[in-house]
């Protein structure tokens, strides 16, 4: 925002660097929670009081002009040491905290995540929060330019960034989701699926290349029709008896719909196992120990939400879904 004289403000430039990472007014006006004429108005003033035009809005989608692309590297800079300087202020204490931007994966959003902003909304009166959810990769990129405060999301990297301070939550191993009644006890073999095609999930998430590149480690080819992004969909697939899946405990209790219509089993040999890790991410020593304090608040929720009704539904996850 820029005020009659002129002056360049933070608002202004967030305005800006929102309009430029989401390549329209209008979607940078649902994140800002802003009209899209204000978010118009606000991004104009901040151009009349440079001199430039930054964006160019008649693109679609917009796109930054040159001199946008030489102010997005400065703006980017003064926003980083701001909020920066905001969480540093109030890290001390939770109750001083006026807002939280919190990035939670997907796979949480019909139960942990309701009960986690409840819990801590009840000790912090005066906070805004916003959450936003999402694939690992996207909320893990919002983290880094400092759109977000503290992601949960599957680990990326076994080594994280330099800039990053990651808390183990939960551990999850892979397994096959296949028709109910297709298998006999808890064992199922490649072979005995050669004739259900393979529902991949899609491989623009982490999760997807994960899948992919154990295959190809076990050196497995799977026949596959079907390349899809939503667990709801895989598993009406499966349950439908279209095919069979390879997703984690976490997928199978989302799609909550098709409990009852499908078998959860190990993966089928010869593949071997598959695991993998959520973390509490946020940004190295700016939070003080509030990341600690909210692994304090999510590892209890977990075990109560996640880990208890799965292996009390399928005991033989006992050992391999736990809280870290």
């Amino acid at each position: 925002m820029t005020d009659s004289t002129g002056r360049v403000t933070l608002w202004g430039i967030e305005v800006f660097l929102t309009v430029a990472e989401e390549g329209s007014v209008s979607a940078a006006a649902r994140r800002l929670a802003a009209s899209p004429s204000g978010v118009s108005q606000h991004l104009t003033n901040l151009e009349t009081a440079l001199g430039r035009i930054l964006i160019d809005r008649s693109h679609r989608p917009a796109r930054l002009t040159a001199a946008g692309d030489i102010f997005r590297k400065r703006a980017q800079r003064i926003w980083n040491e701001a909020m920066q300087a905001r969480a540093e202020l109030a890290a001390g204490d939770l109750q001083n905290l006026s807002d939280l931007r919190l990035g939670m994966i997907e796979d949480f959003d019909g139960d942990v995540t309701p009960r986690l902003l409840s819990d801590i909304a009840g000790d912090l009166q005066d906070c805004h929060f916003l959450l936003e959810t999402g694939a690992s990769h996207h909320l893990f990129d919002l983290l880094e330019n400092r759109t977000l405060d503290v992601v949960v999301a599957a680990e990326l990297l076994q080594d994280a960034p330099a800039w990053v301070e990651s808390h183990p939550l939960l551990e999850e191993p892979f397994v096959a989701a296949v028709p109910k009644g297709f298998a006999t006890g808890t064992d199922v073999s490649l072979s005995s699926l050669q004739d259900l095609p393979f529902i991949h999930y899609t491989e623009r998430h982490l999760m997807g290349r994960q899948i992919s590149a154990h295959l190809v480690h076990n050196r497995v080819h799977l026949r596959h029709r079907f390349e899809l992004d939503s667990y709801h969909a895989i598993m009406a697939m499966v349950a439908s008896g279209a095919g069979w899946t390879i997703l984690t405990p976490l997928g199978y209790l989302r799609a909550s719909r098709f409990r009852d219509q499908a078998d959860i089993l190990p993966l089928p040999a010869p593949l071997s196992p598959l695991t993998r890790r959520i973390t509490l991410s946020a940004r190295q020593d700016v939070l003080q120990d509030m990341p600690s304090r909210l692994v304090e608040r999510l590892k209890p929720l977990l075990q109560e939400l996640i880990v208890d009704p799965a292996t009390g539904r399928m005991p033989w996850l006992q050992d391999d879904l736990r809280v870290l």
